[in-house]
């Protein structure tokens, strides 16, 4: 969900920067192939990913979420010559789809799949984390970030998709919604947070900036 006017989104599309011919290309084929396309990051959330990736300029990169790659080939952009990203999926029909593009990208050897649950994955991974975006199955919001905090440093930044959830978080509440009702949850862990200071800014579905300040 966008929440500007289509004429005003567009606009805005057009003053930012192009989306790299790979993107573009990983973006066509996304729509042509997959059932649902609009998990995508796409063009203005993928310049945006770019640019707070490139500003941190991480080592290390967590993406919780790969759906077909997009997101991570524009967090990417913005690593160290010598970093890693690591990418956790738990649909396994995906992976060749993203390795494809993530190996004709120039990160293709810093780009590490891990296929099933990011909850049991996590914990194994030996390593601290400067950015880490979150764009897997909402109702698991919350247990992702207390999994991720003690990997991540003074300074690290969390990235956290969806969390307007097509305004519903603002509307009444469903007693069956559990993903309204985790994002509410986690929306108030991350302002609240005593580790953690945050803006959430309305860019398509909703995207939190959560840094790390102890």
């Amino acid at each position: 969900m966008d929440f500007l006017p289509e004429k005003l989104n567009d606009y805005v599309e057009k003053h930012s920067q192009a989306e790299p011919e790979i993107l573009a290309k990983l973006n066509r084929e996304t729509w042509q192939k997959q059932m649902q396309p609009r998990m995508l990051s796409g063009h203005l959330q993928g310049r945006v990913l770019s640019m707070l990736s490139k500003l941190i300029q991480p080592k290390n990169i967590l993406e919780i979420g790969t759906y077909t790659g997009y997101s991570a080939l524009c967090l990417a952009e913005g690593m160290r010559e010598n970093g890693e990203l690591h990418t956790i999926d738990i649909n396994e029909e995906l992976f060749d789809f993203q390795r494809k593009y993530f190996d004709e990208s120039p990160f293709g050897k810093q780009i590490f799949q891990h296929l099933g649950n990011a909850l049991e994955i996590i914990p194994k991974l030996e390593k601290t984390f400067d950015l880490v975006f979150i764009d897997a199955d909402k109702n698991n919001y919350p247990n992702y970030l207390k999994i991720i905090l003690p990997k991540l440093k003074k300074g690290s930044v969390i990235l956290s998709d969806n969390v307007l959830w097509s305004g519903k978080v603002v509307e009444k509440l469903k007693d069956d919604d559990v993903d309204t009702k985790a994002l509410l949850q986690y929306n108030k862990l991350i302002n609240e947070h005593p580790k953690l200071e945050t803006v959430l800014l309305p860019i398509r579905d909703g995207l939190a900036i959560s840094r790390v300040i102890d």
